[in-house]
């Protein structure tokens, strides 16, 4: 696996050595040793999996403490832009967003530790994404942004997103008293 860093410190995109031969292709999607070696000394406790058609926009999420979450994202049929925003306290780039395409395709894959609010807009129909998670969900700390803050300068390229009553309703990043 091959580890690429971000402008924002934390963040990680992945690189899975992937063997190709004419039955298809072979990779080992998690290796607890590798991702060790990459600095990432996580125990995932949980997986999630959604399907998303087309222009849906999911987010921007986060687990506050003592539930903060740790994710390794993938996707292994379609696309999406993956969206994160740095939300700790006191870090250089607090309020700063980092995207990245993460498709079926390039097979990438993209560690968000805690302290990051996340989210992703389907490329594709039929869009299935995974999430490797190192907290289990929380009612009581669930967290998050509003999709479309202005301040937050994520470049959505659907014009009539598909968004939830739940994501349309969530504080601006003026507005949040970050637990982080």
């Amino acid at each position: 696996m091959k580890t690429t860093t971000t402008p924002i410190e934390g963040l990680l995109v992945i690189e899975p050595q992937i063997f190709k031969d004419s039955r298809g292709y072979f990779f080992e999607s998690f290796s607890a040793e590798k991702m060790k070696s990459m600095g990432i000394n996580a125990q995932f406790v949980q997986d999630n999996q959604s399907l998303s058609q087309k222009g849906a926009v999911r987010g921007m999420h986060f687990q506050a403490p003592p539930f903060e979450q740790g994710k390794l994202v993938r996707v292994v049929q379609g696309a999406v832009m993956d969206v994160v925003v740095d939300i700790r306290k006191g870090s250089p780039t607090y309020g700063k967003s980092f995207s990245i395409e993460l498709s079926a395709e390039n097979q990438l894959m993209f560690w968000i530790p805690p302290g990051f609010a996340h989210g992703f807009e389907t490329l594709e129909d039929q869009t299935l994404f995974l999430y490797k998670c190192t907290n289990g969900y929380s009612k009581v700390s669930e967290g998050g942004l509003l999709w479309n803050d202005p301040s937050l300068g994520i470049n959505w390229q659907t014009k009539e997103p598909i968004v939830s009553d739940k994501d349309q309703v969530l504080p601006m990043l003026k507005d949040l008293n970050s637990p982080f």
